[in-house]
């Protein structure tokens, strides 16, 4: 049986009551830095048990200005930026090289919030990627070592037979180096802060940096 995809998107509804909580947002009480409300607010969604708040959509162009979007892991935030990590090689490695500003995009259905940010892109020094991916489980540091990420694949059998070999190096070298392996950091312009409200009276917040390297905040209609 067929799916009826416009009827299957007529029945699902957002923000179910059931699931959902759409706590309120006074701009008043915001904090002047977006980090300090965005680090409540990702502690909120962990702690109401959002499942991966750590996934952000990454917003990236190629070099005839064309986007492309995918999601990545946050590794970190701080007054530096916000840091994401990839193959230099990869396709987001390329757009980043040719085109180095992106956007990010975190999604937390179970509060009904979102948070926007953009802004220029700049590399991490070499040492802090290497002990970021060392940081991190054997499995991501096997993927790591697989490498040729966005590269055309021929079959998944050559994907296992690389995959496997990486996963018996990580397993046998946990300080392997993977000279592709590059840290971000995306140092924001502008971030806003969307929380939902069941009457769709919405709050945006937005922060812009200012000249002063501070920010300016201001309101944005739903």
């Amino acid at each position: 049986m067929e799916t009826d995809l416009p009827e299957l998107l007529r029945s699902l509804r957002v923000w179910d009551p059931a699931v959902t909580e759409l706590p309120p947002l006074d701009p008043a009480d915001a904090p002047g830095d977006p980090l300090q409300l965005f680090t409540r607010w990702f502690a909120e969604a962990v702690a109401a048990g959002e499942r991966e708040p750590h996934t952000v959509s990454l917003a990236t162009s190629d070099d005839e200005g064309l986007p492309d979007v995918r999601v990545v892991m946050l590794h970190g935030a701080d007054a530096d930026g916000w840091a994401f990590a990839t193959h230099a090689d990869s396709r987001k490695g390329r757009h980043l090289a040719a085109r180095p500003y992106a956007a990010l995009a975190f999604y937390w259905p179970v509060l009904g919030r979102q948070v926007r940010l953009r802004g220029p892109v700049a590399l991490a020094p070499a040492e802090e990627a290497r002990a970021d991916l060392h940081a991190r489980s054997t499995g991501a540091l096997a993927a790591a070592l697989t490498g040729r990420q966005s590269a055309e694949l021929a079959s998944t059998d050559e994907l296992a037979r690389a995959s496997e070999a990486a996963w018996e190096r990580a397993e046998r070298e946990p300080d392997a180096p993977v000279a592709s392996w590059t840290l971000y950091r995306l140092r924001p312009a502008e971030v806003e802060f969307f929380q939902g409200e069941a009457r769709r009276r919405h709050v945006r917040l937005a922060y812009r940096r200012a000249q002063d390297g501070g920010w300016d905040r201001r309101l944005l209609w739903p």
